[in-house]
Parts: structure tokens; sequence; C-alpha cells
């Protein structure tokens, strides 16, 4: 059975900086896309960036620069980096994963087959 489990949300103030942890277990595949979205109250889910097995990244315009996504393959975890917060970042995160690999619009069709309960990130002004 595979599974997702986010950690390291919290609050902080606008500039600041969080890193976001995904645990992945029961997952076998050698190739896959593992991503992280976003989804505020009142909005639509939204794809922040994307990473391939291969190491390939893409992000979403609205995080370039200040977000970076990384894998730590011994560990099975997912990173999500998050500096220069802003609070229109103010959102639930979500990490998930597929067996195969990312594709252009991995982020906005958000087809993945397995997520994460999500883990709340709030920004203040």
């Amino acid at each position: 059975q595979v599974q997702l489990v986010e950690s390291g949300g919290g609050s902080v103030q606008a500039g600041g900086s969080l890193r976001l942890s995904c645990a992945v277990s029961g997952f076998s595949y050698s190739t896959y896309c593992m991503g992280w979205f976003r989804q505020a109250p009142g909005k639509e889910r939204e794809g922040v960036a994307a990473i391939d097995s291969d190491g390939s990244t893409s992000y979403a315009e609205s995080v370039k620069g200040r977000f970076t996504i990384s894998k730590e393959n011994a560990k099975n975890t997912l990173y999500l980096q998050m500096n220069s917060l802003k609070s229109e970042d103010t959102a639930m995160y979500y990490c998930a994963i597929r067996n195969y690999g990312c594709s252009w619009n991995s982020l906005v069709r958000g087809d993945f087959g397995y997520w994460g309960q999500g883990t709340q990130v709030t920004v203040s002004s």
C-alpha cells in the first residue's frame, strides 16, 4: 500500500522560509514523477513543483526562484524548500506521486495516482 505523509508546515511571517517533507512508503517503481500541489480556501488546486525520477524539475511561474523541489532517494523522501514566502503562498500543501515520468503539463493536469493528506502553510504579512 502506497502512503505519502507530509510534514514541515506551519506559520511563518512573510519573507520567511519553510521546508516541507513528504515520506513515501510502499512505492517500488523506478520511473516516477513526484509533485507538490497546494490549495487555498475557495481556490482551485494549483501545481507548485514537480520532479522526475531522472532529476529534472519544473515549477509554477508563481514560485520560480523562491521554491526548490528535491528528493532523497535513500530516504524515500521528497522536499520542498520554500524561501521568500508571501501571504499568497498560504494554502494546504499536498505531495503526490505516480508510476510514470513527468510531462510538460504534469502540474496543470495533476494526474497523480497517490496523494498525501496535506500540511498547512500559513504566511502572515
